[in-house]
């Protein structure tokens, strides 16, 4: 990859119960550059629950970070230590999530108002690992939509050594919204994210929210060092099988859908052989055909629950078959 071009230029956002393993091995089939985030997972899960559940990654899925939920130092800075054992090539914090439940356990967005603790929480992780600690934030909280306000925390939390800021140009309001609606209704301030590129030229600062296509990426990336893309990646996935020749400079990749279909294929099939249900990693791939004449057919035989105990080769063929409009014989 080219020097100029930033880990951080362009990356798929950590989705609770979306961006698991088999999301990000279907996600890596389409484009190689693009840097992969994990679910959010909590230092409590780690510390005390199945490390190996929660951190386990196919070598495919390079690069790829660990994106954690907490605020305990020290609780952090061996969960870090955990992230770079596991091969990981980025540790992230979670500053921006605005759930009630991570509400309850003092992380997430609420921490963005306790900007010297993040501070402690970053360096506590930096003298853990040698991984690049980054932070991904909001532009705010609640009501408050004053531009010193999300200065004065990247600012202090820069202090402690992290060079790299993904903000989210909304403000999280941590009542009387669902996480669903604290991703639609606080409106999007891009400028405020290119305020912040201005005023720290020295800092890598990624921009995310609401980015639905490819031309607002290469707007955004005019402004900022990298774009963040989430819903847009996971319902559409097919777009992203141009990015790495499109925002890396990289030669085509003669990806076609047919290919690709048959490489997730074989990801259900060694599921299939291991005794795991193909259903659990099959749900991330039901957008790849959108767009095209039978897509929704297609679709329809995968979600059928009558077909979940077939092999994944015997549902492909039947739903091709339904895609293209082929009568087959029961």
């Amino acid at each position: 990859m080219p020097a100029d071009f930033s880990p951080w230029r362009l990356s798929v956002a950590p989705m609770m119960d979306w961006t698991d393993r088999h999301c990000r091995v279907f996600h890596r089939l389409l484009t190689r550059r693009t840097l992969l985030y994990t679910e959010m997972v909590t230092t409590g899960a780690l510390i005390h629950g199945d490390q190996p559940r929660h951190l386990d990654f196919d070598a495919v899925e390079h690069p790829v970070a660990l994106q954690l939920g907490g605020s305990e130092p020290a609780d952090l800075a061996a969960c870090a230590r955990l992230a770079e054992r596991w091969g990981y090539d980025e540790v992230n914090l979670n500053c921006g999530c605005p759930s009630p439940r991570v509400q309850r356990g003092a992380f997430g967005a609420c921490l963005m108002g306790e900007a010297a603790l993040v501070a402690d929480c970053v360096k506590a992780m930096r003298d853990a690992t040698s991984l690049p600690v980054t932070v991904k934030h909001r532009i705010g909280i609640d009501r408050i939509e004053s531009y010193d306000f999300v200065r004065d925390f990247v600012a202090t939390v820069a202090e402690a050594g992290c060079r790299v800021f993904i903000v989210h140009a909304r403000n999280a309001w941590l009542d009387g919204l669902s996480p669903k609606d604290n991703r639609e209704i606080p409106p999007l301030r891009y400028e405020i994210v290119h305020r912040l590129k201005r005023e720290f030229p020295q800092l890598t600062i990624a921009i995310n929210g609401g980015i639905k296509d490819e031309a607002t990426i290469a707007e955004q990336l005019a402004q900022v060092d990298g774009v963040m893309v989430g819903r847009h990646a996971y319902h559409e996935p097919w777009s992203m099988a141009d990015w790495d020749e499109r925002f890396f400079g990289e030669a085509p990749n003669g990806l076609t859908r047919e290919g690709v279909e048959d490489a997730w294929i074989a990801h259900l099939e060694a599921l299939w052989a291991r005794g795991t249900p193909w259903a659990v990693a099959m749900r991330h791939a039901l957008g790849l055909w959108n767009g095209t004449p039978g897509a929704r057919r297609w679709r329809q035989v995968w979600s059928d629950h009558k077909l979940k105990g077939l092999p994944p080769w015997q549902v492909q063929a039947l739903a091709t078959a339904a895609r293209l409009g082929i009568a087959t014989v029961s």
